[in-house]
């Protein structure tokens, strides 16, 4: 006797009992149905791979290397003609009314250019302003008004790297190293022969030109920023004065120079009149954060928007300046990667200067000392004032309304003290003697001897005559648009 059941179809039916149905016991004599084995998976049907996705990929990778190339290019300096017609009208004015000197700190390493400003009588009382880290001379060009109206020769200029003056020097450089150095010559070869000159080499000639991208790796130029420390700043310091015939003359030093040329004022003092320190700190180090122009994003932020540039200045150097002159000293910053140079210059700052000791030294005992300082910055900053006129006994302290720039906010009354205080000194006696012809310029007359004809002037007058046409000794006047005799960019 066969039983037969419904309870597959039933459980098909209703595969889920309710809890209240009790289930059914399967009988004994009952075989489980065999489940039918389960069909293999099917296989998704493969796409076809469009022949215009490769190109699509290629294009979008091209772009973002592009992109990047341009960027990255944007950050390198300018030719010296396009960073210089790009500059503020009151910059270009400003250069077209000063000269450039040639110095030279290593007897081995080539000369670089000074820029340099000056008014007043030749004849008068003698004053050279050192400005600090960061600033130029077109900072203090109201001081320069000012003092030249007030019958005194003042020169200011630029120390290197800041300014006008030459911000880097260019060398033969070396197989570049690590990564950055090796993508930093791709891009430099890029510049100079195209994205696709590899390309083409391998095409024409079926190899990878590495010989000749090897040779031309070790003869490479490379733009070195100059970096000066304070042995350089005062031989430089010392070339300006000498070329320009100023000793003895009054130093007037703002925020960091001290550091940077207190050691030439010890070993030179036969050579300085006068000092007069303006917000100068007793470590040397400036109103300006250096930081800020080391620390990538934090630089593009602050160089790039004039915003940025403005709330720094503002909060750490002088409220005071209006937004002409900070778009200039952000033009005067940023311009032919001047960055770099200020910052390797302030980390060759002496952080041990000790200004006590400094001021207390046999060789500036009879020195007449001025400190100008800030009444109105801070009471931080006040304090410290105090500590240095302790530091300096024997200086005449004399309080300013202006902040820790005061060249900027208070141009006039900070040429005031100056003025005051170096017409109170008795007169500067000079020795009058005759002017040495500089040598290359001797070297042209006597050639010119020889030759009997042509036309020269130079430290020699317009006596001597000779073949060619020469003005001055190491200095060169800039022509209307700044990049004319001795611009050295």
């Amino acid at each position: 006797m066969v039983i037969i059941t419904e309870e597959e179809d039933n459980q098909k039916r209703d595969p889920k009992p309710s809890p209240s149905t009790k289930p059914t016991h399967r009988s004994k004599q009952s075989k489980p149905t065999p489940s039918s084995p389960t069909p293999p998976p099917s296989k998704p049907p493969q796409e076809v791979q469009s022949p215009f996705a490769f190109w699509f990929y290629f294009t979008i990778t091209v772009s973002i290397i592009t992109f990047f190339f341009i960027s990255f290019s944007s950050l390198s300096p300018q030719d010296p003609k396009s960073w210089f017609l790009s500059l503020p009208t009151s910059l270009r004015q400003y250069y077209s009314k000063g000269r450039t000197i040639k110095v030279q700190t290593h007897p081995d390493q080539s000369a670089f250019e000074v820029f340099t400003a000056e008014k007043g009588v030749t004849e008068s009382e003698k004053v050279i302003i050192v400005h600090g880290l960061g600033l130029s001379s077109y900072s203090f060009r109201k001081v320069i008004e000012a003092l030249g109206s007030r019958g005194v020769h003042v020169v200011a200029f630029d120390l290197p790297g800041n300014g006008f003056s030459d911000k880097s020097t260019v060398e033969i450089g070396e197989n570049p190293g690590g990564l950055l150095g090796r993508f930093s010559f791709v891009v430099s070869e890029i510049q100079e022969k195209g994205l696709f000159w590899a390309f083409d080499e391998i095409v024409a000639t079926g190899q990878v030109p590495f010989e000749e991208i090897e040779a031309r790796a070790s003869k490479r130029k490379v733009v070195k920023p100059i970096e000066l420390g304070p042995e350089e700043v005062g031989k430089v310091l010392g070339q300006v004065i000498e070329t320009m015939g100023l000793a003895p003359v009054h130093l007037v030093l703002h925020d960091s120079a001290l550091g940077m040329v207190s050691n030439w004022v010890l070993e030179n003092v036969q050579s300085v009149r006068s000092v007069t320190l303006i917000d100068t700190g007793a470590k040397s180090a400036g109103a300006l954060p250096l930081w800020v122009l080391e620390v990538p994003l934090v630089r593009e932020l602050v160089l790039g928007f004039s915003y940025a540039h403005a709330l720094l200045i503002k909060m750490s150097c002088s409220s005071g300046v209006d937004s002409v002159d900070l778009n200039a000293h952000r033009v005067l910053l940023k311009g032919r990667d001047g960055m770099k140079a200020i910052v390797g210059m302030g980390k060759k700052l002496n952080r041990s200067f000790d200004i006590a000791e400094w001021g207390g030294s046999d060789g500036l005992k009879g020195v007449p000392m001025q400190l100008l300082w800030s009444e109105r910055w801070s009471k931080e900053w006040s304090e410290e004032g105090r500590r240095i006129a302790n530091a300096l006994p024997k200086a005449n302290f004399v309080s300013h309304s202006g902040g820790r720039w005061p060249q900027e906010d208070a141009a006039d009354e900070v040429a005031g003290h100056i003025a005051n205080f170096v017409t109170s000194l008795p007169a500067t006696v000079r020795k009058v003697t005759e002017e040495r012809i500089p040598e290359h310029i001797q070297t042209l007359l006597d050639e010119a001897e020889q030759t009997g004809h042509g036309h020269l002037h130079g430290h020699a007058g317009h006596e001597e005559h000779s073949h060619g046409h020469v003005h001055g000794a190491g200095a060169g006047y800039p022509d209307p648009y700044g990049l004319g005799h001795g611009h050295g960019w």
